[in-house]
């Protein structure tokens, strides 16, 4: 991370999603207790659901009573309702480590944690989302994504991938090589994004993981060009009922007020179905300016990218979208409306 971003004095969180015996008690314990080079606050979510409530902000900022410091300088600490209170609680003594791990225990949707901390000004002062990761069984992670939910409900699992910046695909000894390619191919459907990081046992490579801040609106920058080109000439099947990654680009400079019009009204009506959404933008009237947003269903973080359009660069707009029932030609034609047009 270079010396001039904001974000060298925040402490990182990195969200741990997973299923019941994927290996995030595993991957807890090897931090906790086995390596020595990285000093990590755990979390560990008791709950479902996030309880959010800024009331609680401003009362005793004191250590968690149930903080428990291991002999290699993490500490443990169970979040029981309130995640506010017990980052804030936190923060005098965050200096003392690298990164907060914050395993959360059957929470499909990290949404609310991205939002507590992207805009509650006591927090974001403090701490920032590193990134987003999914620890998957590689024995078992076929089943829940085939998984066929009543009426309605949410498959967990598919939400769980299509959230994440990093896949660990734990237990890899456990399955053959022909079924672990396939296992890689299915999870690049969902999310073409994640870095897939193949594991045993949950010895996670933490430098991998932890500290990297994926979860930057630029990212999109790194995104395999290939996406793009592949979606453009139908080498995929989409189908609307499933969770997936669509990527559309063309060139050419938006009208800043159709733009944001249309992303308002998606939002408005799709934020549910809509799990990340990216893009890189060219904007009519801003000169070199480029800019890049990055959102988690209605959350979005919108403003200039580090680096400007050079001269002579052709002006490419770039937009991801993962979710549920997405059209992509839709998609493709709605954005293309927001193309400024000179008065003929």
């Amino acid at each position: 991370m270079s010396s001039d971003t904001p974000t060298n004095d925040t402490t990182p969180i990195t969200v741990v999603t997973g299923f019941l015996g994927a290996g995030k008690t595993t991957l807890v314990n090897y931090i906790l207790k086995e390596q020595n080079n990285w000093k990590i606050a755990v979390l560990e979510n008791e709950f479902g659901e996030v309880a959010i409530d800024d009331g609680l902000v401003a009362e005793s900022l004191d250590a968690p009573e149930d903080l428990i410091t291991m002999d290699n300088g993490c500490v443990c600490c169970s979040v029981r309702g309130d995640l506010i209170r017990t980052l804030g609680q936190l923060s005098s003594q965050r200096k003392k480590f690298d990164a907060i791990l914050l395993e959360t225990t059957g929470l499909a949707d990290p949404a609310p944690i991205v939002y507590t901390v992207q805009t509650n000004p006591k927090i974001s002062e403090h701490y920032r989302i590193d990134s987003i990761i999914c620890l998957a069984d590689a024995k078992h992670i076929t089943l829940h994504l085939d998984e066929k939910k009543p009426d309605g409900a949410v498959n967990e699992a598919l939400q769980q991938v299509a959230f994440a910046d990093k896949i660990l695909l734990n237990k890899v000894d456990l399955v053959s090589e022909e079924e672990k390619i396939a296992l890689k191919e299915r999870l690049a459907t969902v999310n073409k994004f994640a870095t897939v990081i193949e594991t045993q046992r949950s010895r996670a490579p933490l430098d991998k993981i932890l500290g990297l801040n994926s979860f930057n609106m630029d990212s999109i920058l790194n995104y395999d060009p290939d996406f793009f080109t592949d979606q453009e000439e139908g080498k995929k099947e989409h189908r609307v009922d499933l969770v997936q990654s669509v990527g559309v680009q063309f060139t050419g400079n938006l009208h800043a007020q159709w733009f944001n019009m249309f992303m308002m009204d998606l939002l408005k009506e799709r934020a549910a179905d809509l799990y990340r959404t990216k893009g890189l933008l060219s904007f009519h009237g801003q000169g070199n300016t480029k800019f890049v947003f990055q959102g988690v269903h209605e959350q979005i973080n919108f403003g200039p990218a580090k680096e400007p359009w050079k001269d002579g660069e052709e002006r490419i707009n770039k937009f991801v979208f993962i979710g549920k029932g997405l059209d992509r030609k839709w998609l493709t034609k709605s954005l293309m409306e927001c193309l400024y047009k000179e008065e003929e």
